[in-house]
């Protein structure tokens, strides 16, 4: 377990140290949540267009269960675990690059961010397959770029990261089928 927490923050110092203050602002706007409304109103809109309003008045009952899912199963793991962020582990912070003025909670596996973001990728990259099969591919880019960006600001580890995109794609593939089963029952 050592090796892989130490390869792990090897990683770490690679990809953090990656950065540029050129770009520091481009990353903290990724990794600022508010900065996706832009794309979930775009989502919103297409559910309502392709699937009709009582659907997408599911589909924001779903997205509403998932990211609840996916934020309290990370603070479940977070609290559980109680892996120090890089930027509360003392013997990386002379290594390391803070782009954030601030580090955070203290304790950072998994990353909810992570989490979330895959989750509403391929819940919604599922749910417009039949539609818009570009959809998938174009939001799994923009969950790694968030996932990065957690990296890049230094607060995340690269395993919280994929353990986020594991724990998100697994609650978003359980939402989906629920949402399929709550279809076909009240024959939306």
């Amino acid at each position: 377990m050592n090796e892989i927490v130490h390869a792990d923050q090897q990683l770490f110092l690679f990809l953090n140290n990656l950065g540029t203050t050129t770009f520091d602002s481009f990353w903290m706007f990724i990794t600022n949540k508010w900065s996706s409304i832009p794309l979930y109103a775009l989502l919103l809109v297409l559910c309502f267009v392709k699937l009709g309003w009582k659907r997408t008045l599911l589909v924001l009952v779903m997205v509403a269960l998932m990211i609840a899912g996916t934020d309290q199963l990370a603070n479940a793991f977070k609290y559980g675990v109680e892996r120090l962020r890089p930027c509360h582990t003392e013997s990386l912070l002379d290594q390391m690059r803070l782009v954030k003025p601030y580090c955070g909670g203290q304790y950072g596996y998994f990353s909810a961010h992570a989490a979330s973001s895959m989750a509403v990728a391929v819940f919604f990259g599922k749910l417009f397959k039949p539609y818009l099969k570009w959809m998938l591919p174009l939001l799994l880019l923009w969950s790694i770029t968030v996932g990065y960006s957690r990296i890049y600001i230094g607060v995340h580890f690269p395993l919280d990261v994929l353990t986020g995109y594991f724990f998100g794609t697994l609650i978003a593939l359980l939402i989906s089928v629920l949402n399929k089963k709550l279809v076909l029952r009240f024959k939306l």
